[in-house]
């Protein structure tokens, strides 16, 4: 039997470095940048709107079996919002240096448009089960967009990737939503009050089936509550240890920017031998994109259930998502390990650990309690919003009959995961590292057919976004002239050709390839936009960048 796992995990091994190493991460952000090009930068065109809309805490009608947008977008949080902002982003840093901070910024910046886009199509594409239930994801837009766009035989294409995409998610549940988060909170419960591991299982268990059983009307009434406060009580403790080493703060960001383009001048100690340029580019990435899940085609799956007028209106909230996920959330925990000096003063810690060493450094015992409690609430939560996911891939696959069943399954999962050693014996911990593994997999996997469906589609998106326009008007023209918006548009183009010669000369000074093919592709866009000069010098610089 170990002899069947140890091929199993090899295997998974070679898949795990291929959908987290640089192909699908190239594939992701691409896609993130063409969506934003194509789009008009969305992601700040819309941003003002998406606040408003977001703090609207508009109503839904009771017509049907929705819930509110900003409920969808609580539940999709509850599932975004999780270890990965505490653990995640600590084994970022160790593994690729603070440089990885600002790389994991720059993937969130176009991943706001990803999931403006992903969330946009899941609306548009949206259908009711037999029971009356909205259902919506990757699985509906591949179905049905594929075969719009492509004809008959892209809407066999479009079916099979949807089938994959929702296998993908249904296995990848079960470890990244269930047993892993589970154990987290478990270990969170253990870490602060000595809480043995199967009475966590036991209580977290019973408090996800009270919720689940009432579907999701009753898990996103929770996640309401819950998500907005366990947000604020993570971002205050943070927001207290910055305070407290603001001196630290402009030297921790000067270090993170120069070693995201450079590599160390000095040789590092142990663990943290391995940072550089290349490490800090995919550490950062990876876990930016698994943090906040732009790309990956979950979160659709409950945004895809709201009252909402117009499908961007509910793509505002992802762009809010990714916006208070990674560019908050995950870099007050990059700045909390950075400005108190955990990184380098404990080189041997990673993960949860290496967080929980910087809280005590800040604020002593209290700190490792804040730390508990905020794993404990981002694993619970987590829990239940993966559940959802869970639940419309198994309702796509086999039908709402399997639904009960499932719910079973998913408490079975949450008991192995808080307590898999004491039910399985000393093997326990390595069984459930195995699934972390794998589910870890799976869930870069589901990234593929969603990122393919999104290229497909992207004509239609962008008739949806300029449908909205139309009918709603764009920011501008709610509060600008018309002489007016003519110098807005030329200006956005005038940054970003500034934007476009910055780059060049970082990638020719600093013969960085990647910037040198940034400046490249945005001098080209420049130009095409008539801003000749700037492009012109941008793509100059990136060639003679490239070339060298």
């Amino acid at each position: 039997m170990s002899n069947i796992m140890d091929t199993i995990m090899h295997y998974n091994g070679i898949v795990n470095s291929f959908v987290w190493g640089a192909p699908v991460l190239i594939l992701l952000v691409g896609t993130g940048v063409y969506l934003t090009l194509l789009l008009g930068l969305p992601q700040f065109k819309y941003f003002f709107d998406a606040l408003s809309e977001v703090f609207s805490f508009r109503k839904k009608s009771d017509e049907d079996k929705s819930i509110s947008s900003f409920a969808a977008m609580a539940t999709a949080m509850a599932a975004t919002v999780g270890t990965g902002n505490v653990a995640g982003v600590a084994t970022a840093l160790h593994l690729g240096g603070p440089g990885a901070m600002v790389w994991m910024l720059i993937s969130a910046v176009f991943g706001m448009c990803t999931k403006f886009a992903e969330v946009t199509l899941a609306v548009h594409y949206r259908q009711k089960d037999a029971h009356g239930d909205w259902r919506g994801g990757t699985m509906y837009i591949l179905e049905k967009g594929a075969g719009e766009v492509l004809g008959r035989g892209g809407a066999f294409i479009g079916k099979l990737l949807a089938i994959l995409f929702a296998l993908f998610a249904f296995l990848a549940s079960f470890g990244i939503g269930a047993a892993t988060q589970a154990n987290s909170a478990a270990e969170a419960m253990s870490m602060g009050w000595g809480v043995n591991h199967l009475y966590s299982g036991i209580v977290m268990a019973i408090l996800v089936a009270l919720v689940i059983v009432g579907g999701l009307k009753s898990l996103s009434t929770v996640t309401t509550y819950i998500v907005p406060f366990m947000a604020i009580f993570y971002i205050a403790g943070s927001v207290y240890v910055l305070v407290t080493n603001s001196s630290a703060i402009p030297g921790a960001i000067s270090q993170a920017c120069h070693l995201a383009f450079n590599d160390p001048l000095e040789t590092l100690p142990g663990a943290l031998a391995g940072w550089g340029v290349k490490e800090a580019v995919q550490r950062g990435i990876a876990r930016g994109v698994f943090s906040n899940e732009a790309g990956m085609g979950s979160a659709p799956m409950v945004h895809a259930t709201a009252n909402v007028e117009h499908p961007v209106q509910q793509g505002f909230y992802g762009i809010f998502e990714v916006f208070m996920d990674t560019i908050v959330i995950c870099m007050m925990t990059a700045l909390v390990i950075m400005v108190t000096g955990t990184l380098t003063g404990s080189p041997d810690l990673t993960g949860a650990q290496l967080t929980l060493k910087a809280f005590e450094n800040a604020l002593g015992a209290p700190g490792k309690y804040i730390l508990s409690i905020g794993l404990l609430l981002f694993a619970f939560t987590t829990i239940l919003g993966w559940y959802w996911y869970a639940e419309t891939a198994v309702t796509y696959l086999f039908g709402v009959w399997c639904k009960p069943l499932m719910k079973i399954l998913w408490i079975c999962m949450i008991l192995i995961g808080a307590a898999g050693a004491q039910f399985i014996g000393a093997e326990g911990n390595q069984f459930l590292n195995n699934i972390w593994d794998i589910s870890d997999t799976l869930n870069g996997l589901m990234a593929l057919p969603n990122l393919i469906g999104l290229l497909i589609l992207s004509a239609t998106l962008k008739r949806i976004v300029d449908d909205y326009d139309e009918r709603f008007g764009t920011p501008a023209d709610r509060v600008l002239s018309p002489a007016q918006k003519v110098l807005v548009s030329k200006a956005q183009f005038i940054i970003l050709g500034t934007i476009a010669v910055a780059a060049g000369m970082i990638a020719f000074f600093a013969y960085t390839k990647i910037f040198a093919t940034l400046a490249i592709v945005l001098g080209l866009v420049v130009a095409y936009k008539r801003q000749t000069l700037l492009g012109f010098v941008s793509v100059i610089l990136g060639a003679l960048a490239a070339a060298l």
